[in-house]
């Protein structure tokens, strides 16, 4: 079964036991807690919400089979997501290391609680070249921690031959896939140990639902995430799984048209005198093309670029937009802009920031579905106030 078909068929199969509707959408089941006929046997196989809920038991599956997983799941947030993944793996003395471009709120969640809070070293190298990565691991290393491409640099990382550096020393790999989404790239087929997802963003894929996931081939992982979910409490409520469910539904159809608009957007503004440069997987000025296109199947909705401007002037372009929101987040149907450095990543150092190459003129984009000319007719309109 292709990707297109699990993410509409896989969780929600019509049920026509006695008893049953034959929904074609899984139904969403609110109760936080569920009656029993047996004191130590749950009736239904559920006994409390926290623990296992048939909506999100369901979408569990769903996004276990768009990742090609085994087992998923469904997280409160993808911070949630990579928190349990990270505190159930690696303790207190221990290291990971880690890709030094990452989501500012993942480095956040790195370097002032897991480093400032619970002693875990982070180790950030360009993980550009796996030869980097393998200098770095030692005894201590209980993690690989990547994202490709990564945010919001669009940078690639050789899962494949990064996860066989790290299978050497017995290290899982985590990669978050965000940017990518199922549908372009999936890092457990190129030996990745771990997948997380921010669902808030291409999964759910209309801006109107906080969650995460994490998705694995290996019991092992699975029931030790698992046991600290629910230990932690960190999951998804019954309505957001709903509304996560109704979102892969479109996956495909979606991802396809972010993916064209972006590439159309990007070679526009490669055309522009006021941009400086244009980052994007899909074009063959992109330093990685080659790359992105070996290990994914398409090269995704995300575009970074530089303009050539003050940045009061900067300001103005981006105010100046109608189609486009000026705000943070990503991955929905409508187009979304921001400034890394003022907005989702300003709580990295400005000295880190400058080092990693997000400069203050750095815009990032999220190209959505609309109607492609009228996103292209909106930056033309922006670009004369430049």
């Amino acid at each position: 079964m292709r990707i297109e078909t699990k993410a509409i068929h896989v969780g929600e199969e019509p049920d026509f036991r006695a008893g049953s509707y034959g929904d074609v959408t899984s139904p969403i089941h609110l109760s936080s807690t569920f009656a029993t006929l047996d004191i130590d046997r749950p009736t239904g196989g559920y006994d409390y919400s926290r623990s296992g809920n048939p909506t999100r038991n369901a979408l569990e599956q769903k996004l276990a089979a768009i990742e090609n997983a085994d087992h998923g799941l469904a997280f409160s947030s993808g911070l949630a997501a990579e928190s349990t993944v990270c505190l159930s793996l690696v303790k207190p003395g221990e290291n990971i290391v880690a890709f030094n471009d990452l989501y500012g709120g993942t480095r956040r969640l790195f370097d002032q609680i897991l480093a400032g809070d619970f002693s875990i070293g982070i180790r950030y190298v360009d993980a550009r070249d796996p030869e980097n990565i393998k200098k770095v691991i030692d005894s201590k290393t209980k993690l690989v921690y990547l994202e490709s491409p990564t945010n919001p640099l669009l940078k690639m990382a050789d899962i494949k031959s990064i996860s066989d550096i790290a299978h050497e020393r017995d290290i899982p790999v985590a990669v978050d896939n965000t940017f990518a989404s199922p549908y372009f790239q999936n890092p457990l087929d190129l030996d990745a140990d771990i997948v997380i997802h921010s669902t808030t963003k291409y999964i759910n894929g209309h801006s109107d639902s906080i969650g995460g996931a994490v998705m694995v081939n290996r019991d092992d992982l699975y029931s030790r995430f698992k046991f600290e979910q629910n230990a932690i409490g960190a999951i998804l409520s019954p309505f957001d799984s709903f509304l996560v469910m109704r979102g892969i539904r479109t996956l495909g159809v979606r991802m396809r048209q972010h993916a064209e608009n972006a590439m159309k957007i990007a070679e526009f503004l490669e055309t522009r005198n006021e941009v400086k440069k244009v980052i994007y997987p899909g074009l063959t000025s992109h330093p990685q093309h080659d790359l992105a296109g070996k290990q994914m199947k398409g090269f995704g909705g995300m575009l970074s670029f530089e303009l050539e401007a003050k940045a009061e002037k900067i300001e103005k372009f981006l105010k100046t937009l109608k189609v486009f929101s000026l705000a943070e987040s990503l991955g929905g149907v409508e187009s979304l802009i921001e400034i890394p450095a003022r907005m989702t990543h300003k709580g990295v150092p400005s000295s880190e920031r400058k080092s990693l190459g997000i400069s203050d003129s750095l815009i990032r984009m999220s190209a959505g579905i609309e109607n492609v000319q009228d996103l292209i007719e909106d930056l033309e309109n922006a670009f004369l106030t430049l």
